[in-house]
């Protein structure tokens, strides 16, 4: 019986337009817009530092700039603009203040950087139903890694098998099927709406 819901932020509660940034606002070709969106995000100074909560946005356009000194003018550039890579998914929020309202009890797991998550989730309205919550520059632990999930499941008394997940990557599903959380994989909006329109109506 699932009585806890747990969101994902990124590509769940909020979707990102940083290739629109990129390309669009800052005039990068599309093939340019991949290969730096790669340096930034698929990288230790992103993962472990940002989101692993050991640097500041500053400290982390430090290291990209010892990294890749080339572009280091975009970068500094995305990482100083960050709140105009998030878009609202308002009709999401709705649907999971509805299913509080329902009797589910709602929580937050997301890997994120702490300037990046105030940026992101700002006048969020998810934010007001939440009965908790594990962000990775919290507890320096990130997903899919075991020990964030059970931090989640310990600091709440949650027990995994009441727990339904949704995440957008399916390393992180899978992370979270490892401790016994049930688990969906958020492919897109639209995927996202329906299933929670379907939980509303059961």
């Amino acid at each position: 019986m699932i009585q806890n819901l747990i969101f994902d932020v990124g590509d769940v509660l909020v979707e990102y337009r940083w290739f629109e940034m990129l390309t669009k606002d800052y005039g990068l070709s599309e093939a340019e817009a991949k290969r730096i969106g790669r340096e930034m995000f698929d990288n230790e100074i992103w993962v472990k530092g940002l989101d692993g909560g050991r640097l500041s946005l500053e400290e982390a356009i430090h290291q990209y700039e010892l990294k890749y000194p080339d572009d280091v003018d975009v970068m500094g550039w995305f990482l100083g603009n960050g709140e105009q890579m998030a878009v609202k998914r308002p009709e999401v929020w709705d649907k999971v203040a509805a299913l509080k309202e329902k009797g589910y009890k709602i929580y937050l797991l997301s890997n994120y950087s702490e300037e990046l998550f105030h940026m992101h989730t700002k006048g969020a309205k998810f934010l007001d139903v939440l009965d908790g919550g594990v962000v990775s520059y919290q507890v320096h632990a990130l997903k899919p890694d075991r020990e964030i999930y059970e931090i989640l499941l310990e600091k709440y008394n949650l027990n995994a098998e009441e727990c339904l997940f949704f995440d957008d990557r399916a390393d992180n599903v899978e992370g979270a099927k490892k401790v016994g959380i049930q688990a969906i994989q958020v492919t897109s909006r639209e995927m996202l709406n329906e299933t929670l329109d379907k939980m509303l109506t059961e």
